[in-house]
């Protein structure tokens, strides 16, 4: 079974993606950055992760998922500096849970006022 979870943002239907793809028990959710209603949320690391995974907690519960059933977590930094911040706010949500992580460097996103991106893995059952 394929299902495909989107946000209605012109991003996914010009390029072509899903916000989240559900393949049988397993739910792969996009690189997702803190854009809000009127913009980028935030103008830090931790704002802006804390901000990410409320809104990827919204996709999760939609798709009938928890953070629970996390397994992997990828968050991309555009400074690895800061990673600490970025990881204080996962921590926050994810100290119990505590999927795969990776924390990655990246250049810098297409709106240079986005700082973190996060892409999870989820599947059912795992929790």
């Amino acid at each position: 079974m394929r299902k495909t979870f989107g946000t209605g943002s012109v991003w996914e239907q010009t390029l072509g993606y899903s916000r989240a793809v559900q393949v049988d028990d397993t739910l792969y959710i996009s690189a997702t950055a803190a854009s809000g209603e009127d913009g980028i949320v935030g103008d830090d690391f931790y704002t802006q992760t804390r901000y990410i995974l409320q809104k990827l907690g919204t996709v999760l519960a939609e798709a009938g998922f928890s953070f629970g059933d996390v397994v992997q977590s990828k968050l991309y930094l555009t400074d690895i500096s800061k990673w600490e911040d970025a990881g204080r706010a996962h921590g926050e949500v994810f100290g119990d849970i505590r999927p795969t992580l990776a924390l990655v460097h990246v250049l810098p996103f297409l709106d240079p006022k986005m700082l973190v991106e996060i892409e999870l893995v989820a599947q059912k059952g795992s929790n």
